[in-house]
Parts: structure tokens; C-alpha cells; sequence
């Protein structure tokens, strides 16, 4: 498997943070609610992270040898899965909510912040934490390079890249 790259992470904040502003364009014109998820999605983030954490640290606990018993090699492919997916969804809602954080500032020289503005930011928060767990599970389940003594390994990628678990 491939290293998440931090561009494309970005990429995808960036294009679903214009897609957030819009859709708070056009549900402010059509005077429907701002498409904000509610705070009680936060505690279904907390434990897709937690468990994800928990799934990495199993793993980092074998590469490191503090654990005896072998790793089922497809949990080790599966938390590598999962630490992916929590950093694209963070990602995502990181995006999202910052597009809608973009709209909902303009409206601050015209009201006080309500909650909707707490919650915005709530989430960003969220997707954030979110899209760090997700790198560092998936830096958990790096294996260190065979021999760290050559510059080049065979496959010709570079000393320090090393592969997954």
C-alpha cells in the first residue's frame, strides 16, 4: 500500500470546502437550516478514532516487540485500511465545515456567533484530530527497513520508506 500523501489530503479539504461554502450559499438563499452535522456526531468520531487508535497501538506494540504473540496479518492490512480512511474522512469534514465557517464569518458583522458557529467549529476540530490519528496509525503500522545499512533497497525506493505491516 501507498503513503497517504499530505497534498492530497489537502486537495480534498480544499474542493470539499468550496463544496460546504456553496451548499451554505444556497441553503442561506432558500432559507433552509446551514448543512452542519450536530454535535452528537462528535461521539460517533471519538470512537471511530478510539478504535482506530487501539488497532494501531496493537499493531505498534508487535513492531516493536512488546508483544509475544504473532499479528494476524490482515488485521495489521486492516488497521492500515481503517487509519486511511479515518484521515480522508477528517479530511472531509475538515473541509466541509470549513467552507460553511468561511460563509457564516461574514454574517458575524451582522449577528452575534450563535451555536451554529460553536458546532462549525466543533467539527473542523473533530476532522482534524480525525485526519492525525489517521496518519499516526498509519506510521504505526510502518515496518522499519531489513537492512538499514544500505542506502537503496532492491526494489529501488528509498532507506527510510520502509513497508507496511
Amino acid at each position: 500500500m501507498r503513503t497517504i500523501k499530505y497534498s492530497w489530503l489537502a486537495a480534498i479539504a480544499v474542493v470539499v470546502g468550496v463544496l460546504g461554502w456553496l451548499a451554505n450559499l444556497l441553503t442561506a438563499r432558500g432559507g433552509l437550516p446551514v448543512p452542519v452535522l450536530h454535535l452528537s456526531s462528535l461521539a460517533t468520531m471519538g470512537a471511530i478514532m478510539v478504535f482506530t487508535l487501539v488497532l494501531g497501538l496493537r499493531v505498534r506494540n508487535w513492531r516493536n516487540g512488546k508483544r509475544e504473540k504473532p499479528l494476524d496479518p490482515v488485521l495489521a492490512a486492516r488497521t492500515l485500511v481503517l487509519a486511511q480512511a479515518c484521515a480522508y474522512a477528517g479530511a472531509l469534514l475538515l473541509g466541509w465545515h470549513a467552507g460553511i465557517l468561511v460563509d457564516q464569518l461574514v454574517l458575524l458583522t451582522y449577528r452575534p456567533a450563535g451555536p451554529i458557529l460553536l458546532q462549525v467549529l466543533a467539527m473542523m476540530g473533530g476532522g482534524l484530530v480525525m485526519v492525525i490519528i489517521g496518519l499516526m496509525v498509519e506510521r504505526f503500522c510502518k515496518l522499519p527497513p531489513e537492512d538499514p545499512e544500505s542506502a537503496e533497497r532492491e526494489d529501488g525506493s528509498a532507506e527510510g520508506e520502509g513497508e507496511y505491516a
